[in-house]
């Protein structure tokens, strides 16, 4: 008698990321509660009887994305800054109009906006650093993705907290009241080195060993970043976060561009991992992150796309591409971050660094059913000799047909079950006429 199950997926490849290279044609993946149950030659498919049987011909089917970075609700700010150096684009544009605007439901509206454009690329968790971290939780629930939030910390007051204390006291006071929801996880959230004190860092280090939490935190982006570092503290970032205690594990350092090779090797030693954001740091001329030296050491490489006012689109296909394109050209080595690594960067790699790899990242059994189907028969990915590099070097987030979050189906064919279209787009139209007065 064939085992009732909820879904049974047989697509034309299936990329499941581990074993790391493979790729399976002729075989099913079988889903029952939310979870991977099977991964079967499509021939032995009889041995089981899905609710729903979706057949994909001609797709590609790899593990749900994972966005290593990014300030979701800031897709409520996509073009407002264009063209300007980062700390004149922060100073100048960014704050003042979050001082201005930000608020539960700017949170709320602008991460659901992210979510949708998420969803649709194949993307099926993010991690997030932003303000009114429930507001940003109902926005995940009502699209059904999964979602790491940070606790945010700065110093100076916003409409969100007042002080570095009261940053801490309501982040955790939302992770205490949100812990339950089996897609939420929760991870400090530091801004910067130049926006947290000494004393601030020292308290993160504390909760983050206390709460088992990883810790969030840009690192590395600018040299001016550095330079002022090295005036007001007498040393550069990571060294001084060394001497804090905040090296190890669980920290994930959010664009790492500009790296001396001792500072590599102290991540390396130290466990850390990086989020890299390849289009971000272009556009904001950030610079080029050494990423193929820090493939080379060993630490855990993940793709983010930072903001949407900083890229513009949370895209994770153009992600992998330009991540491959900037380390072949900055290393002068064509065969450096292949097709499989490269994805392997978008999917296993983020969920590490999130200590989250052994629910998600990858099609194994006994993990989430976190899917993405992606049609590769369109004129501009014809023929198909290699559907790995056709994902990355080809095939982009307007491919995508199928999302599956815990294995109940999400997105098909850009429609977003979540996303009542005519609300979100009276929602955004709101608050673009806001924030051009």
């Amino acid at each position: 008698m064939p085992e009732a199950i909820d879904l049974l997926i047989e697509p034309r490849w299936l990329i499941p990321v581990e074993p790391h290279g493979s790729v399976l044609e002729g075989h099913a993946v079988a889903v029952s509660d939310g979870r991977i149950l099977d991964v079967l030659p499509a021939s032995d498919g009889g041995r089981y009887m899905p609710a729903s049987h979706v057949r994909l011909p001609n797709h590609a089917l790899i593990p749900g994305l994972v966005n290593l970075h990014t300030h979701a609700a800031m897709a409520l700010l996509r073009g407002i800054a264009d063209d300007l150096p980062l700390m004149e684009w922060l100073k100048t544009r960014i704050w003042p109009a979050e001082a201005k605007h930000v608020s539960p439901a700017f949170v709320r509206d602008g991460t659901l906006l992210a979510c949708a454009e998420m969803l649709r690329g194949g993307i099926t968790c993010f991690s997030d650093m932003y303000f009114f971290p429930e507001a940003a939780a109902e926005a995940a629930g009502r699209i059904g993705m999964r979602a790491m939030l940070g606790m945010v910390v700065i110093e100076f007051p916003t409409a969100y907290a007042a002080d570095a204390d009261d940053y801490l006291s309501k982040g955790l006071a939302a992770r205490d009241r949100l812990r339950g929801n089996p897609l939420l996880s929760f991870c400090m959230a530091p801004h910067a080195p130049y926006t947290v004190a000494d004393k601030t860092f020292e308290r993160i280090a504390t909760l983050a060993a206390q709460l088992d939490l990883p810790i969030h935190i840009h690192l590395h982006e600018t040299r001016g970043e550095i330079e002022e570092s090295l005036q007001r503290h007498g040393a550069r970032p990571i060294d001084r976060l060394n001497r804090l205690g905040l090296l190890g594990p669980g920290l994930i350092g959010v664009h790492a561009v500009h790296l001396e090779e001792r500072e590599i090797a102290l991540l390396a030693e130290s466990g850390c991992a990086v989020a890299h954001c390849p289009t971000s740091n272009m556009k904001l001329a950030s610079g080029v992150a050494p990423i193929a030296k820090l493939v080379k050491s060993g630490m855990q490489i993940g793709l983010g796309t930072d903001g949407a006012a900083s890229n513009n689109r949370l895209d994770l296909f153009q992600e992998m591409r330009h991540a491959g394109l900037l380390a072949k050209v900055s290393s002068g080595d064509a065969a450096i971050l292949d097709a499989h690594e490269l994805l392997r960067m978008a999917t296993l790699n983020g969920a590490a660094a999130l200590g989250l790899e052994r629910n998600i990242g990858s099609i194994v059994v006994g993990k989430a059913a976190d899917l993405c189907a992606v049609r590769l028969d369109a004129i501009e990915t014809l023929p198909c000799f290699n559907p790995v590099s056709h994902l990355v070097y080809a095939a982009g987030r307007e491919h995508v047909s199928h999302v599956w979050v815990g294995g109940i189906l999400q997105c098909e064919n850009g429609i977003v079950r979540g996303a009542d279209d005519d609300r979100l787009l009276d929602s955004i139209k709101m608050w673009q006429n806001k924030l051009i007065v």
